[in-house]
C-alpha cells in the first residue's frame, strides 16, 4: 500500500531533545502551546511514541497526563489523541461511542467500515487491554438486529484480502444481491451481510459494476430503497469505503463541519487517523466533491490553537492546487461512469387522489371560504393531496358549479407564503414555471439562479409549454424578456436554452471523445473562445451524451469538468455551466443542494422552496429528499419543520411544504 498522509517521519529525529523541548514547554507558570502543536504534528506517530518512552525516562512523567494537565479543550483531545498509538485511538473512539446513555453508532459505522483486518484485530486487542473487556461482547450488548449482526462480521477482521478475484462469483454475487433485494418482495439481509461483510474490496468493485447492469440502478441506490436506519447507514457506508475510503472520509468530514456547530469528536477522529495514510487523497477528493478546499473549510469552522493544530495536520491548501492527484482524477472518471450507467427511477412524493370527486372538492373549498374566517385545514388537506389534474379539474368544476374563480377565491382568502405556494399548486407546471419567469425578470433586479434552474432542469417539452404559457399570460416572448433583462455571453446561454431545442436520446460514444477533446482543447484558448465552445455542447447535447463527455473529458485533461468551470470562469456564465454539469451528473443531487441553500443561513428564500416542492412533488421530490439526506445527514421534512418556523405563526405554511414533502427519511 502506497502511504500518502500529510504527517511523515521528522528527519533527524531525536527522541530525548523532543522529550526536553515539550518539557520545557509545559514548565513554569502557562505553557508554550505553539511550541508543543509545532513538534506534536511534525513527527510521525512512531517518533511520538519513543519521545513518551523518552519523557517518562529522562523526567519520571507520564507525557500524556502532563498534556492533559497543561491543556484544555478541543486542543487538549486533539494533542491527546495524536499520542496515542492507532490501536489505542481506535480502541478509546469505540469505547466512547458506547459508554453512557445511548450510543454514537455512527462513530462504530465510521471505524468499523473503514479498517483493514490487521487494523482491526490491533483495535480489538488494545481495546482488551485498555478496558478489560471484549468489544465484540461490548458492541452485541449496546447495539441489535441486523446492525449488531453486520457489526460482529466485521469485527472478526476476516474480510477477504488476496486480491485474487473469480469472474464467475462475480456474476454470482451480483444476481444474489439482485435477487436478495430488488427481485423479491422483503429484503434478505443475512445475503447483504454475507458479501459485503467478507467478499475481498476488489472482488466487491467488479461485484458493484455488474450490479448495476442487472439491476439498472446502483447498489447504494439499492440500498437506500431496501434497508434502513443504522444498517442502510453501515452498508452505505461499507460501499463507500469500498468504492473510495478516501472519498468516504471527505464526506465524513464535511458532514462534522456543515451547518451550525462542529462535530469536534469526529473531525478530531479523522484527522488523527489518516493523516499518516490517505489525508493528501482526501484532500483533492474533498475539493473535488464539494469546490472547496478541506484546508479552508477548517479554517472557517475552528479557531485558535486547535485550528492550528487541524491545519497542520491538513497539510495544504488543495484551493491553490491545480491538476488532480491520481486517485482524484480516477475517482472523477468512475463517477461519471457510474452517472452513465445508472438509470436512476424517479419517484414522485404525490400522487393521485384515490376516489377522486372534483365536485366534492370544489363544495368543500367553497364551503371553507364562506361567510367570517377561512378554514385553511380544509383548503391545505384537499389541494396538497391532489395531483396537478385533478387540481385543474377542480378548478374547472368549481366554475361550472358555483360561477366563481377558484384562483381568485384562494387570492382573497390566503395570504403571503401560504398563499403564493397554494396558489402555484393550482396553476400547471407550465403556468407555474412562466410565472416563476416572470417573477425572476420583473422588477428590479434579476433572480438569475432561478432563471437558471429552471431552464436547465425543464425538458424541451416542458420548456416550449412554459413558452406558450409565458406569451399567452404576458403577450410578451420570454425569449424577448431574456434578453431584455440579461446581457452578455450569459444571456447567449439562456437564449439557447429557452428554445427548448436539446438533442434527445441516448450517447453516441464516438461523437463524445471528439466532443471532450474540443472542450479540452478550449481550456487552453482566450475566454470568450472557451465560454462559446462550452456553450455549443454544454446547451445543445442530451444529458446522457454529456455523462459521456465529462467521463472522457476527465481522461483528456486529468481534471473534472466542475473544476475547470469553477476556476476559469465566473459569475452568471459559471453559475449556468456549472448547473448544467450539476444536472446531467445527478439532478436530484443538484434540487437537493439548491434547497439547503434556499434555507441555510439567516432568513429563508421561500420563493425557491415553493419553486422547487411545487414543480418536483409529481416528478422526482422523493429522490430529492433522499439526496438531501444523503448530503446534509439531516432529513429535509426536519429541516423545512425547523427553517421556516419563523415568520410562520399559523405553521400553515410549514404545514403544506410538509404535505409535499411526503414524509421524513
Amino acid at each position: 500500500m502506497v502511504f500518502r498522509g500529510s504527517i511523515t517521519e521528522a528527519a533527524d529525529f531525536d527522541a530525548t531533545a523532543d522529550a526536553e523541548a515539550l518539557y520545557n514547554a509545559m514548565k513554569g507558570f502557562g505553557s508554550d502551546k505553539e511550541a508543543i502543536l509545532e513538534l506534536v504534528t511534525s513527527r510521525s506517530n512512531a517518533q511520538r511514541q519513543e519521545v513518551i518512552a523518552a519523557y517518562k525516562s529522562s523526567y519520571g512523567q507520564d507525557l500524556i497526563g502532563d498534556l492533559k494537565y497543561e491543556l484544555t479543550g478541543n486542543f487538549e483531545r486533539l494533542i491527546v489523541s495524536l499520542m496515542r498509538t492507532p490501536p489505542q485511538h481506535d480502541a478509546k473512539e469505540i469505547h466512547d461511542a458506547m459508554k453512557g446513555a445511548g450510543t454514537n453508532e455512527r462513530c462504530l459505522i465510521e471505524v468499523l467500515a473503514s479498517r483493514n483486518n490487521q487494523q482491526i484485530r490491533d483495535m480489538v486487542e488494545a481495546y482488551k487491554e485498555a478496558y478489560g473487556s471484549d468489544m465484540e461482547e461490548d458492541v452485541v450488548r449496546e447495539t441489535s438486529g441486523h446492525f449488531k449482526k453486520m457489526l460482529v462480521v466485521l469485527l472478526q477482521g476476516t474480510r477477504d484480502e488476496s486480491g485474487v478475484v473469480d469472474s464467475d462469483l462475480v456474476e454470482q454475487d451480483a444476481q444474489d444481491l439482485f435477487a436478495a433485494g430488488e427481485e423479491q418482495w422483503g429484503t434478505d439481509e443475512a445475503k447483504f451481510i454475507m458479501i459485503l461483510g467478507n467478499r475481498s474490496v476488489t472482488h466487491l468493485k467488479m461485484v458493484f459494476d455488474q450490479y448495476e447492469k442487472i439491476a439498472e440502478k446502483s447498489i447504494e441506490d439499492s440500498i437506500k430503497s431496501e434497508l434502513s436506519g443504522d444498517f442502510e447507514r453501515l452498508m452505505l457506508a461499507v460501499v463507500h469505503g469500498v468504492r473510495s475510503v478516501s472519498m468516504f472520509f471527505a464526506r465524513r468530514l464535511y458532514k462534522s463541519m456543515k451547518g451550525l456547530g462542529t462535530a469536534d469528536n469526529t473531525l478530531i477522529r479523522i484527522m488523527i487517523a489518516r493523516s499518516e495514510i490517505d489525508m493528501l487523497d482526501i484532500r483533492e477528493c474533498f475539493r473535488l466533491r464539494y469546490e472547496k478546499s478541506l484546508y479552508n473549510m477548517i479554517k472557517e469552522d475552528t479557531s485558535g490553537d486547535y485550528k492550528r493544530t487541524l491545519l497542520q495536520l491538513c497539510g495544504g491548501d488543495d484551493d491553490l492546487a491545480g491538476e488532480f492527484f491520481p486517485e482524484a482524477a480516477q475517482i472523477a472518471y468512475k463517477m461519471w461512469e457510474q452517472s452513465a450507467m445508472t438509470k436512476v427511477k424517479l419517484r414522485p412524493t404525490l400522487l393521485p387522489a384515490v376516489h377522486f370527486d372534483p365536485a366534492v372538492d370544489a363544495q368543500a373549498l367553497r364551503k371553507a371560504m364562506k361567510g367570517f374566517g377561512t378554514d385553511e385545514d380544509v383548503i391545505i388537506d384537499i389541494i396538497a393531496r391532489r395531483s396537478n389534474a385533478q387540481r385543474q379539474e377542480i378548478r374547472q368544476t368549481f366554475k361550472s358549479l358555483l360561477g366563481r374563480d377558484l384562483m381568485k377565491d384562494l387570492k382573497s382568502e390566503l395570504s403571503k407564503n401560504l398563499e403564493r405556494l397554494v396558489i402555484g399548486l393550482m396553476l400547471t407546471p407550465a403556468e407555474f414555471d412562466a410565472k416563476m419567469m416572470r417573477k425572476a425578470i420583473e422588477g428590479v433586479g434579476t433572480d438569475e439562479h432561478a432563471l437558471i434552474e429552471i431552464l436547465v432542469t425543464r425538458t424541451n417539452e416542458e420548456i416550449q409549454a412554459m413558452n406558450a404559457a409565458y406569451s399567452s399570460a404576458y403577450k410578451k416572448s420570454l425569449e424577448g424578456d431574456i434578453q431584455s433583462d440579461t446581457s452578455g455571453h450569459f444571456c447567449r446561454i439562456l437564449t439557447s436554452l429557452v428554445q427548448g431545442a436539446r438533442e434527445e436520446g441516448e450517447a453516441d460514444l464516438e461523437r463524445a471523445d471528439a466532443d471532450a477533446q474540443e472542450l479540452a482543447d478550449a481550456c487552453n484558448a482566450e475566454s470568450d473562445d472557451m465560454e462559446i465552445k462550452f456553450q455549443t455542447i454544454l446547451c445543445t447535447r442530451s444529458f446522457p451524451h454529456l455523462r459521456r463527455v465529462f467521463q472522457e473529458f476527465v481522461r483528456f485533461t486529468n481534471k473534472d469538468i466542475e473544476q475547470i468551470i469553477k476556476k476559469e470562469m465566473s459569475g452568471d456564465v459559471k453559475n449556468a455551466f456549472y448547473a448544467i454539469v450539476c444536472s446531467v451528473k445527478n439532478q436530484p443531487s443538484y434540487f437537493a443542494d439548491r434547497l439547503y441553500k434556499a434555507m441555510k443561513g439567516l432568513g429563508t428564500d421561500d420563493r425557491a422552496l415553493i419553486r422547487i416542492l411545487v414543480s418536483r412533488s409529481e416528478v422526482d421530490l422523493f429522490n430529492i429528499r433522499k439526496e438531501f439526506k444523503e448530503t446534509q445527514d439531516e432529513s429535509l421534512h426536519d429541516f423545512i419543520q425547523v427553517e421556516t418556523m419563523v415568520g410562520d405563526t399559523s405553521g400553515d405554511y410549514r404545514k403544506t411544504l410538509l404535505l409535499l414533502c411526503g414524509g421524513e427519511d
